[in-house]
């Protein structure tokens, strides 16, 4: 379990630390013969975790969970932690230093995510970067049950990965992860969600301008309307709501 600090919200708990502190931590994680679980949270994560139990105690029982959303922030520092911008991190801002740290203390990586051909193209560009990296890789789109999913998790325990990453977004990944965590060999298992994609520009995150000031959401709406319009029209002031719920709850037990 992590030294961090832990922040709550809505019974769900994450750890206030940096980019740095995360690289180092799955660096380390991935030096020890034990398996490590890191998740992280955004407002999609905290809504899901309001409404599955299983969900919940997954990232309650992750080693390490950090915040990978504005709105999570904004929770936080609404029920009166404090909270910087360097408390967020999204993958593919940081993924190529991960890569360099992982090939500078000899830690191979796996990465299980994407379209076919997205893991070929984030290989060739991490490759360029950290050219004695160990790393191989599989697209996302398999039956994650039976026989397909037999071979995927074979191919992985043949490369023995110090890090695997798992990109088939909130809350499959996590149940994925679950169901196989004792067939897996691998040290750290680290679900990114659709990282990768934006890594490899196979979708598009938005002018760096809003990603950096938290709006990355909004040109995921505009580019994709019908698939995330109730993740982020719905979700979001949903997650906001309960917060201000549970501050209120707060207010009146701390003033009875």
């Amino acid at each position: 379990m992590s030294n961090f600090p832990e922040v709550k919200v809505l019974d769900t708990r994450f750890h206030k630390l940096t980019v740095q502190d995360l690289i180092s931590y799955i660096v380390e994680a991935g030096k020890v013969a034990q398996k490590t679980v890191i998740a992280h949270v955004n407002v999609r994560g905290m809504n899901f975790a309001y409404q599955l139990p299983w969900y919940r105690n997954f990232l309650n029982n992750a080693d390490l969970v950090f915040c990978d959303g504005v709105g999570v922030l904004l929770g936080a520092k609404l029920l009166g932690y404090q909270m910087e911008p360097i408390h967020r991190m999204t993958c593919p801002d940081y993924i190529e230093s991960l890569a360099i740290a992982c090939e500078q203390n000899n830690i191979s990586l796996f990465l299980l995510a994407g379209q076919p051909g997205v893991t070929d193209k984030a290989i060739k560009k991490l490759l360029a970067i950290a050219p004695n990296l160990r790393i191989d890789g599989h697209h996302g789109y398999f039956d994650k049950s039976g026989k397909d999913n037999d071979n995927v998790i074979e191919k992985i325990n043949q490369f023995k990965p110090d890090v695997l990453y798992i990109g088939f977004g909130m809350p499959l990944q996590e149940r994925w992860i679950l169901d196989h965590f004792d067939k897996i060999d691998t040290r750290v298992f680290l679900p990114l969600g659709a990282c990768l994609d934006f890594y490899t520009d196979s979708v598009y995150r938005g002018p760096r301008w809003l990603t950096d000031n938290g709006f990355e959401w909004l040109t995921r709406l505009v580019t994709e309307p019908t698939r995330l319009w109730e993740r982020y029209i719905v979700g979001n002031p949903l997650f906001l709501y309960r917060v201000l719920k549970q501050r209120i709850t707060q207010k009146v037990i701390a003033n009875p």
